[in-house]
């Protein structure tokens, strides 16, 4: 657990956009004691005046008003991919510190843009990609790190789920705007990989797949992923709907057990018998905080969440995930590690809090974001052209400030 600085501090968040992402991080920021949501932004009038009553907080109408409020101290950033460059650009210009959605933006020079403009401003800017946040992967990264094993040699990561048939804004079926698995879930997938591997992925060889021409954007890829010091990584995404991984882990998913009770392919014949995409938006939009069809997230997470299956191979063993912790395969032994009721999300406002208050350097900063950008758009060309991508713009992953699980 994360050791606070200053337990009189409190931090004060502003949500921008309260959605599916936004309402996901206000049982994390309810959870720590130093950090407070204050404010929240976005286009419903309905859903910002009961957000203001549930959390006793300001609202505004636009980012702008939210990031000009003195009872703000950082915003978290969970408008649609297409926004994140404005937005953040707005919080660089009121000094907040920021925890930006993935991906940090569509292109690398966008990236550059807003990383430049954080530093100059003088301010935290960390990039939510809450997967890697996940106690089991970062159990695995320590693992790794101790050396018992020897050193990790192959990861291994393959997700197949109904992604393309969840309730979806057209923005979202636009590759050029940043929609598409390859976008929205290989920036959680390959952080991942790169967080076990330790950051540094020399190349890249893929294949993306659009198997369906109601849902005009990657559905499907399938990439080889190497990292300079020779590890091999693959990572394999398929948001079809079909076949599930959550049957090879447990039955759980992201967030805890699957959620497939309508039986098969539910998701893709729900949204085969919509009339337009704006029926779809509307539903979608239901989604939001206080919505019809809301989660309650504070209550989701019933075992560890898998993100796909995730295999590391090691030189003296192997490592995957378990409903509770990790499976080790040692040499001479296979046993379970236990791990705590931690969420990925609580570990990133925590970041959030660390740097703030700590001045301790956030891992999922704006070049590391960069970085896993990075690889989502050598996938894509690596797809267009055929042919194997080699990287710039990695960067290593260092943990020598961060306090180890228990």
């Amino acid at each position: 657990m994360t050791n606070f600085q200053d337990l009189s501090y409190q931090l004060r968040i502003g949500i921008v956009g309260l959605g599916n992402a936004g309402s996901a991080l206000l049982p994390s920021i309810a959870k720590h004691p130093n950090v407070k949501v204050t404010a929240a932004s976005g286009r419903n009038v309905e859903r910002l005046k009961k957000f203001a009553g549930d959390y006793q907080a300001e609202y505004y109408l636009s980012v702008e008003d939210l990031c000009r409020s003195e009872l703000v101290d950082a915003v978290y950033i969970a408008s649609p991919t297409e926004l994140h460059v404005e937005h953040v650009k707005i919080a660089t210009n009121y000094k907040k510190h920021i925890i930006v959605e993935k991906p940090l933006a569509v292109s690398v020079e966008e990236a550059d843009l807003l990383i430049q403009s954080a530093e100059q401003a003088g301010i935290h800017l960390i990039v939510g990609h809450s997967f890697s946040f996940e106690p089991p992967i970062r159990k695995i990264r320590e693992i790794v790190e101790e050396g018992k094993l020897g050193n990790v040699r192959m990861i291994n990561n393959w997700y197949y789920n109904d992604w393309m048939y969840r309730l979806r804004t057209p923005e979202e079926l636009d590759t050029a705007l940043g929609g598409g698995v390859t976008y929205r879930q290989g920036s959680h997938q390959f952080d991942v990989i790169r967080y076990i591997g330790g950051g540094m992925i020399r190349s890249v060889r893929a294949m993306t797949g659009r198997w369906d021409e109601s849902r005009p954007t990657e559905g499907a890829h399938a990439a080889f992923l190497e990292f300079e010091d020779g590890t091999a990584a693959t990572a394999v995404y398929n948001g079809y709907d079909h076949f599930l991984t959550t049957e090879l882990t447990f039955g759980i998913g992201e967030g805890g057990p699957s959620q497939r009770t309508q039986g098969y392919a539910s998701s893709r014949k729900a949204i085969q018998q919509l009339s337009s995409s704006d029926e779809e938006r509307t539903l979608k939009s239901q989604k939001g905080y206080g919505g019809k069809q809301s989660k309650n997230y504070a209550q989701e997470k019933a075992h560890q969440p898998f993100f796909g299956l995730t295999v590391v191979s090691c030189e003296r063993g192997d490592i995957r995930q378990s409903p509770n912790g990790l499976y080790v395969y040692g040499e001479d032994e296979k046993y379970e590690v236990q791990l705590g009721t931690e969420t990925g999300r609580d570990v990133m406002v925590a970041e959030l809090y660390d740097a703030v208050v700590g001045d301790k350097p956030p891992i999922h900063d704006g070049r590391w974001g960069k970085a896993n950008l990075e690889v989502c758009q050598a996938v894509l060309q690596s797809a267009r052209e055929r042919k194997e991508i080699y990287l710039s713009h990695q960067v290593a992953i260092d943990l020598s400030h961060r306090t180890l699980m228990k």
